[in-house]
């Protein structure tokens, strides 16, 4: 073994002999410095070659440099136009006389222009004292009139609130001449009307958006007939207070405006005295009653929010809402309707198609029932009519900038639905049988409604004006035979020419049929459907045509043709109108 290891080693060293340098190397004592080991502490990591650029902060400087604005001056803009801004007189005055003694008046005060405010007065009167026959040729009780009706109005116009105010008297009188008997007396057939009141509107509008709006609303009116000659019977007349109260607020978010509306109506009617009657003596021990005293209070409370819903660039909108209204009458009854509309624009606004649903109670007061028909009794009953619904539908829209057109179609139902029918007297000559009186008392049935409408406009700048409106109704009644007055048919035709702004030319007219009224008997041209007596009322055509030569733009004549077809119609059952009337007069703004 030890042989083995001193022959490798001599081996090795003469390899290593023969592989040194020519350098020779020697060994010595000396003193070296050697540095003591130390261990590297840092984890290995790789080293990225691109070095990535600090971010600078610069600290917010607090010194502020002084700056100082200059503004040009523009000179205001200026338009050459030879026209000059039309003028405008504070004063209208309109004064004539017609056939069968009828007088005109009109008069009309404002202030001129102005942004912040607004008033005026406007005043007028007609009446007539000519006598009213039949197709027949009879002669009818005297059958004149007069009518007065006065009105203050305000304004103030401010860039957040409008504030809006008026008060208003009216004086009617007239006669119930509906009797073929001209040798009546006048005064035994007057009645008069008198009505006083006023409203206040307060509108707040900052903008559009962003904020509430809201707008305020009151108005009171005053209703009634003449007091009876004799003073012991001066209570046993009409009176009628009433009173309404609105707030409306609506906020536009984004395409959406919420809006909310609370209002109450009452309305207070009493004839004569409450729990008593009236009688007049038969002889020295007995006594008849003929009337009794009726006192109605009527409040209405309603409450309507919705929201409104603009989308598609405005061409869309969607109204959603319902009506609440709690009716507090003879009895409290708390109703709902709804309150839907949709309507789409279809290539802006040349077509527009809608649908919707909707429902409401309307308050009838004697007022309101008196403006369609004046004959009524004195006593007529008062009761709410209620809409439960009514679907409509159609589209509108413009042919072109001259022409636009309106069709629909609705459907509903009414009821206590106010019919006027007249008044049954006994017969003079068959105390079994009944007559129809003068006057007119007011039924109340349930009525389903369909509704047809089309009308068409046209209209040249202010030089030609046409449009015409055709309605078709159809009436489904539970009690009744027929809806009573109500027409089947009506047509209106209006329009207007204009000359050089020299001669002007006007027509209005309106065709109506389908209308029946109620009689107590058989008699000529009667007709008996369901156990009751009709008779039809005949068809209506009634034109107007006017004149008008303006001789500047101060003073100008007119001259009107009313009733030119000369129809003897009857309005209502023997009632019959005026015949053909001329009227003619001047016009002066001063």
């Amino acid at each position: 073994m030890l042989r083995i290891i001193f022959s490798s080693l001599f081996a090795v060293l003469g390899l290593y002999s023969f592989a040194q340098p020519d350098v020779i190397n020697t060994e010595g004592k000396g003193n070296r410095e050697i540095e003591p080991a130390f261990r590297i502490t840092e984890a290995p990591k790789i080293i990225d070659s691109i070095k990535v650029t600090p971010v600078a902060s610069y600290p917010t400087l607090v010194f502020q440099a002084k700056t100082k604005i200059s503004l040009d001056t523009i000179e205001a803009a200026t338009v050459e136009t030879t026209e000059k801004l039309k003028q405008i007189y504070p004063f209208y005055l309109k004064a004539g006389m017609g056939s069968s003694l009828m007088p005109l008046g009109e008069f009309y005060v404002n202030n001129t222009r102005s942004r912040g405010y607004h008033y005026g007065l406007h005043a007028q009167h007609i009446s007539a004292f000519g006598k009213v026959k039949d197709r027949e040729g009879n002669v009818f009780a005297p059958a004149n009139f007069d009518r007065t009706n006065v009105r203050a109005f305000g304004k103030i116009l401010q860039n957040n609130y409008h504030l809006i105010g008026s008060a208003h008297y009216m004086n009617d009188g007239f006669h119930y001449y509906g009797i073929p008997n001209e040798n009546l007396s006048k005064d035994s057939l007057s009645q008069r009307f008198q009505q006083a009141g006023g409203s206040v509107d307060f509108l707040h509008n900052l903008s559009d958006t962003t904020v509430i709006n809201y707008k305020l609303s009151a108005a009171y009116n005053y209703f009634g007939t003449k007091k009876n000659i004799i003073d012991s019977l001066a209570d046993w007349r009409a009176k009628e207070h009433a009173f309404q109260f609105n707030a409306k607020a609506w906020y536009k978010f984004f395409e959406e405006t919420f809006y909310g509306n609370l209002g109450v109506r009452y309305n207070g009617f009493r004839y004569g005295i409450a729990d008593s009657t009236l009688s007049i003596p038969i002889n020295d021990t007995l006594s008849m009653a003929v009337d009794s005293g009726l006192v109605l209070n009527n409040t209405i409370i309603d409450f309507r929010p919705g929201v409104l819903s603009e989308l598609l660039d405005k061409r869309l909108k969607v109204d959603v809402g319902l009506a609440l209204a709690v009716d507090i009458h003879r009895a409290t009854k708390v109703y709902v309707y709804p309150q839907v509309h949709l309507s789409f624009a279809v290539y802006e606004n040349v077509f527009v198609p809608f649908v919707g649903v909707t429902g409401g109670l309307q308050q009838n007061t004697f007022k309101s029932l008196s403006a369609v028909n004046p004959f009524l009794l004195n006593n007529a009953l008062l009761q709410n009519e209620h809409n439960p619904f009514q679907v409509y539908g159609g589209f509108k829209g413009t042919l072109s900038k001259r022409i636009s057109f309106n069709t629909n179609i609705s459907y509903g139902r009414f009821m206590s639905r106010a019919l006027f029918v007249n008044q049954a007297l006994p017969d003079p000559q068959n105390d079994t049988l009944f007559v129809s009186g003068n006057k007119f008392g007011v039924i109340y049935d349930t009525l389903n409604q369909m509704k047809i409408e089309a009308n068409f406009a046209y209209q040249m700048n202010e030089k030609l004006k046409i449009d015409a409106i055709g309605r078709f109704y159809s009436y489904e009644t539970k009690n009744q035979a027929f809806a009573w007055n109500l027409p089947q048919l009506q047509l209106i035709l209006r329009g207007s020419y204009n000359l050089f702004d020299k001669f002007l030319l006007n027509i209005d007219g309106i065709l109506e049929g389908g209308r029946k009224a109620l009689v107590y008997g058989p008699g000529s041209k009667v007709t008996v459907e369901n156990g009751q007596y009709y008779k039809d009322l005949g068809f209506i055509a009634d034109f107007n045509l006017g004149f008008e030569y303006r001789y500047n733009q101060r003073i100008s004549a007119f001259i009107q043709f009313n009733n030119f077809a000369a129809q003897r119609y009857n309005r209502w059952y023997n009632y019959p109108v005026l015949p053909f009337q001329v009227m003619g007069g001047i016009t002066a703004r001063f």
